[in-house]
């Protein structure tokens, strides 16, 4: 059967439109770190917004963000995909578990190439580290990156409305913040992370609609 007059146009607008979105993003990300790593203004910004954020806030603020920092690793996620399995929501799970893993494994290979000290290594008197010292060097952080990724193909995938995304990028900034208050990332580590985990949700295939247009309940 023929699709509808304008259905395949309107695919490939909508398609068009995702790479555009998944460019600008992995751009601005690369700029971020461009900026932060190679001039001399965008070091000493990032440094002093750094040594802002690192600084003694108290014990609740360092209890905070100890506590909601390994919400961005992938055993959280993972965590987070059984959870759903649980609800039956097990496909939807699964889809955002992969794409979480997908960019985890993209940023190990960009760290890799970056190589960048992280903040307590490459000033060791200037920085408050305040959990166990992590693996991996640190741009981009990957954290904020996996999840990221995991929360915008799962509110994708579950059809979650406006102030439940909302919620979940709060919940992204959360951890991303939790990063470097913690003294294991700069602020343009976890601000590029930010940038290509989304660009990664967006790029991430979808689950199509079946015959009919709608998408089927689940009970």
């Amino acid at each position: 059967m023929m699709p509808p007059d304008g259905t395949e146009d309107a695919g490939v607008s909508r398609g068009l439109a995702r790479i555009a979105w998944v460019a600008a993003l992995a751009a601005g990300a690369a700029a971020v770190g461009h900026v932060a790593l190679r001039t001399d203004d965008g070091r000493e910004l990032d440094e002093n917004l750094f040594k802002a954020m690192n600084a003694d806030h108290g014990p609740r603020v360092d209890r905070f963000f100890g506590g909601v920092t390994e919400l961005g690793s992938l055993y959280a996620a993972a965590a987070a995909a059984g959870a759903l399995a649980l609800a039956g929501r097990r496909r939807e799970g699964v889809r955002a578990l992969a794409g979480a893993g997908a960019t985890w494994l993209v940023l190990q290979g960009v760290k890799r190439g970056v190589n960048r000290p992280r903040p307590f290594l490459a000033n060791p008197e200037g920085a408050r580290r305040k959990i166990a010292e992590p693996h991996g060097t640190s741009w981009p952080s990957s954290h904020p990156a996996v999840l990221t990724t995991f929360t915008r193909v799962a509110a994708r995938e579950l059809g979650i409305g406006s102030l439940g995304r909302i919620a979940l990028t709060a919940l992204d900034a959360s951890v991303a913040a939790s990063r470097v208050s913690l003294g294991v990332h700069y602020p343009s580590d976890v601000a590029s992370g930010l940038l290509l985990g989304r660009a990664v949700a967006r790029v991430w295939p979808r689950r199509h609609a079946p015959a009919g247009g709608q998408h089927r309940r689940h009970r």
